[in-house]
């Protein structure tokens, strides 16, 4: 049986999340201290207290959750010994997966994401805009939408859902299109912005001297692309360039859980908060087995098994 490991993306934070990792494990706590360090704020806590005001900031949630994530995935590493034929992460979780695959060090995640977060927030906040949670279009009808309302597809989460970005104006009309043609949902979504679209083009433009300054190894075992579906090259200019393209391109998780698959992966274990991927594993496809690893208790019981 082959395991991919998977990291959760932006949204699925919460006051709380890591305590008890940090907790339970010293070595845990010291990544939470380290990222204090190198960011320059307490993160941890804010990560173990909130407010949530605070944690729903860019520049603060994006490595939050990448620090949650991968206190998770070093518990269960160290609890169980676990091996992972290959991993995949969601917008900002694929730099958790790009991090367990050694492609880049866990201070450098950290610089990338606080840099990353804080570039896109400003990318909102320069152009109000926002995203909108379609369930149940055909490809006809997601492209009547699209062209009716001028949104574009930010991520492809499933064969069933989608997200769309566009302007506050174009999010609306998606929303009354969506009736017109029959969709069965579509949900405005409490996003900062319309992320993974041409709203994020400056944001992709001031990080890319960052990512310029960063050191990309290739990768111990296979990390898969948003942006391609595909396992990631081993080459640093390509994952670098990739990185960039996520940043405005649409994420396409659906491509990498298939992907996962035909790679001979049955098992797909979630880290950090939230059980949104593992979740759309299961929807996916519901052969396979998924879990999620958010705190000490289901680390236990994912371990257990």
């Amino acid at each position: 049986m082959s395991n991919c490991c998977m990291f959760a993306g932006q949204g699925a934070q919460v006051p709380g999340m890591g305590r008890d990792f940090a907790e339970a494990d010293k070595e845990i706590a010291s990544f939470f201290e380290k990222a204090g360090s190198v960011l320059g704020f307490d993160l941890a806590k804010i990560c173990f207290e909130g407010p949530a005001e605070e944690l729903m900031k860019s520049n603060i949630c994006q490595p939050a959750i990448f620090v949650t994530s991968y206190a998770a995935y070093t518990a269960f590493l160290k609890r169980t010994g676990a091996e992972f034929s290959c991993a995949a992460g969601l917008s900002l979780g694929e730099w958790g997966a790009l991090c367990a695959s050694g492609v880049l060090d866990f201070e450098d995640t950290l610089k990338v994401l606080e840099a990353r977060g804080r570039f896109m927030q400003e990318a909102c906040e320069a152009e109000p805009s926002g995203m909108i949670a379609v369930v149940g279009a055909s490809k006809e009808q997601l492209d009547a939408l699209c062209e009716k309302s001028g949104c574009t597809v930010a991520n492809i989460n499933s064969a069933a859902q989608q997200v769309l970005s566009g302007s506050k104006d174009q999010i609306a009309s998606a929303a009354s299109v969506a009736k017109e043609l029959g969709i069965k949902r579509a949900i405005p979504l409490a996003t900062a912005g319309a992320f993974h679209s041409r709203f994020m083009q400056s944001a992709r433009e001031k990080l890319a001297p960052v990512l310029d300054s960063i050191f990309f190894r290739a990768p111990k075992f296979p990390v898969l692309s948003n942006v391609t579906g595909k396992p990631h090259s081993s080459d640093g200019s390509e994952i670098r360039a990739l990185m960039l393209e996520q940043v405005t391109g649409t994420t396409n998780w659906a491509a990498d859980v298939e992907m996962a698959k035909q790679m001979g992966a049955t098992r797909f274990i979630e880290f950090g908060p939230g059980k949104v991927l593992s979740g759309l594993v299961k929807k996916i496809d519901p052969s396979l087995e998924a879990f999620s690893i958010s705190d000490v208790a289901s680390l236990e019981a994912v371990a257990a098994l």
